[in-house]
């Protein structure tokens, strides 16, 4: 077995941040960008400690979520996300604002430049070609530097999430967002994700550079259960690459052979499927071959808040059932087609028959008829005693209990 890696006490977290050099922040107008609830992140100790330390040497300091397409969260929300409570909120942060990415409305977008067919097709290596116009949040105009502040975890479209991400898709336009979505999904969960240099990850990079505003990121890279193992401060691009590492030997458990039968079960952050499909993603490759994944979430009631009714439309299905059929689905938002195809993973299309790879049942408030519509399987959840998938590895069945950040690979 290898040797644990260290986790960072509180003491040694907020000496790393006292060391943090503060004249890259001096006298400037500073957007810190942070996840939503949907990441593991101890952000009240971070926040805090990244507070402190800057306070005092920038002009101003504000907060903006880097919400992608989630629904947005609530002044109170966000302050108990970063540890803020409500008499501080008033007296020690009454300057700080706090915003949402707002994704879909045009006038909250600026257009920073255009990613041209010629360069889509280099960095897509040919499998898409368009012109792909880049927008971001327009509140960037108001400072001059962009500190992210985020976890690094393997991530099904990018390879590993964290860096530059929190730009594109986090507070970035709705074009940008599909075409990358998209390519990732042609190249599949299982071959893109805890992979470090993607195309995906690619372009998200080449976007970056055409944001006119000083960039710097703080990454880290946590366990499940909270405990820090690394923290990175420089460019979003340096800062990720060290994450990244760090994040390979901390995020990825090997399997020695595929299981028959796993249960996933959904973290409470995950409320909606479009985030709980990280409980497919991150388990789909040491699932066998006509296997089954169970998603157990018996708090889930959503398909998803803001893209169920077109999700309910689509359906979940392999990948070529769309590329076969393209004309049928092109006008659909790419990014809820990438969604559909991570979920429901890799398998064929032939002769009008689709045949996934595996078996994907939903254990979760989302009733029978609507699993059914969606081509997802159904339990009822209190039908899953969990504890009696538990210690079964040997028989080919395995319980993942926190499941969605840890990423599961065969040995070979």
């Amino acid at each position: 077995m290898p040797e644990p890696l260290p986790k960072l006490s509180t003491l040694q977290v907020r000496e790393w941040f006292s060391k943090l050099p503060t004249q890259d922040f001096a006298g400037k107008q500073v957007l810190v960008i942070i996840p939503d609830a949907t990441r593991t992140a101890p952000l009240p100790l971070l926040f805090d400690a990244l507070y402190t330390q800057l306070r005092p040497a920038v002009a101003h300091l504000d907060v903006l979520v880097a919400l992608g397409t989630h629904p947005p969260m609530s002044d109170t929300q966000i302050c108990r996300l970063l540890g803020i409570d409500e008499q501080e909120r008033g007296r020690l942060f009454y300057q700080l604002g706090l915003f949402n990415h707002e994704w879909d409305r045009p006038e909250r977008l600026l257009t920073i430049g255009t990613l041209n067919k010629q360069d889509t097709a280099e960095i897509s290596g040919g499998l898409l070609s368009l012109d792909v116009p880049v927008q971001i949040n327009s509140r960037i105009s108001d400072y001059d530097v962009l500190l992210v502040l985020g976890p690094v975890f393997p991530h099904e479209v990018v390879g590993f999430s964290g860096g530059n991400k929190y730009f594109f898709p986090g507070i970035g336009g709705p074009e940008i967002l599909n075409f990358f979505h998209w390519l990732g999904a042609l190249i599949t969960n299982v071959g893109i994700i805890g992979v470090k240099d993607t195309p995906v990850r690619r372009v998200v990079d080449r976007a970056a550079q055409m944001i006119p505003k000083e960039r710097r990121a703080i990454t880290f890279v946590v366990a499940s259960d909270g405990n820090l193992h690394g923290l990175f401060y420089g460019t979003p691009e340096s800062a990720w690459n060290q994450a990244a590492d760090l994040s390979n030997q901390i995020h990825i458990k090997r399997c020695p052979k595929p299981f028959r039968q796993v249960l996933s079960c959904a973290p409470p952050m995950y409320d909606e499927l479009w985030v709980a499909g990280k409980c497919m993603y991150k388990l789909e490759p040491i699932v066998a071959d006509g296997g089954e994944l169970i998603i157990y979430a018996p708090h889930m009631h959503e398909i998803s808040v803001t893209h169920g009714k077109l999700i309910e439309q689509v359906g979940y299905h392999v990948r070529d059932y769309f590329t076969k059929q393209w004309d049928k689905f092109k006008d659909y938002p790419w990014g809820v087609l990438a969604h559909s195809t991570h979920v429901r993973g890799s398998g064929t299309f032939e002769n009008g028959v689709e045949t996934p790879r595996v078996k994907v049942t939903l254990a979760s408030g989302i009733p029978r008829d609507v699993c059914e519509r969606i081509n997802l399987g159904y339990r009822d959840p209190a039908s899953i005693d969990v504890e009696s998938f538990a210690n079964r590895e040997d028989e080919g069945v395995l319980l993942v209990r926190k499941a969605g950040e840890y990423l599961y690979r065969l040995d070979d």
